[in-house]
């Protein structure tokens, strides 16, 4: 369909547009809040500061489609492709992207609050900090992703869900420099995690559950360990 004849449908009130192709459209800064997409073709899209808010784009396929600042709150993406899509700054606070594939996504200083990306595929994605703005998992569902040979250097994953989740070779170190932030890991929540051979070098990890967890290999150098709960049900540091 043409982007045009889309948005004269959109403005109308239409809001079904369910398998549509819109591949490689160009809609910056839009108002399409509600709309329904599911399974639409959304490869190499310009969606950047288009406000999805409440969107459903369950199965889409938004690969290597650019969603910077893009508003997705509370959308729901279940199992939507979004492989090597740039959503650097976006706002994806509650979103829900359980089985959504995010191999090679870069998610530079977006807002993940709340998000759901339980067993997501997140495979060498990108989670550092924007140049204003540190990645923010707080509180998100990220349990048995696989987020191996992820950078989630700086990030914020306070009292996340990351239980049974992947990390293999993964970068959760602090930043380099004398500004330089640790990825925040505090109380979170990483029973049966695999860290093997990650990098958690100053990491905070104070009151965080990782009960059960695979450290082999881990950096933990300088991590900030106190009162975890470690993976042989210890209490690092218990007097």
């Amino acid at each position: 369909m043409e982007v045009n004849k889309f948005l004269q449908q959109y403005t109308a009130g239409e809001r079904a547009f369910q398998k549509i192709n819109l591949q490689e459209a160009e809609l910056i800064k839009v108002n399409l809040s509600r709309i329904d997409l599911t399974a639409a073709d959304l490869r190499q899209s310009r969606l950047g500061r288009t406000n999805l808010s409440y969107a459903c784009l369950r199965e889409a396929d938004l690969s290597e489609s650019i969603l910077w600042g893009t508003d997705l709150t509370e959308a729901v993406l279940e199992r939507a492709l979004l492989r090597e899509a740039d959503l650097s700054g976006a706002i994806l606070t509650k979103v829900n992207l359980e089985q959504a594939n995010l191999i090679k996504a870069i998610l530079k200083g977006a807002n993940l609050s709340g998000a759901k990306l339980c067993r997501a595929l997140m495979f060498e994605v990108d989670l550092r900090p924007a140049s204003d703005y540190r990645t923010n998992l707080a509180q998100a569902d990220l349990s048995h992703a696989d987020l191996s040979y992820a950078n989630l250097s700086m990030a914020i994953l306070y009292q996340a869900n990351l239980d049974g989740a992947k990390f293999c070779r993964a970068n959760l170190s602090a930043g380099m420099g004398g500004s330089a932030l640790a990825t925040e890991l505090t109380e979170a929540s990483l029973q049966g995690a695999d860290f093997s051979y990650a990098d958690l070098c100053g990491a905070i990890l104070y009151k965080a559950n990782l009960r059960g967890a695979d450290l082999t290999g881990t950096n933990l150098d300088d991590a900030d360990l106190r009162e975890a709960i470690m993976p042989d049900g210890s209490i690092y540091n218990a007097l």
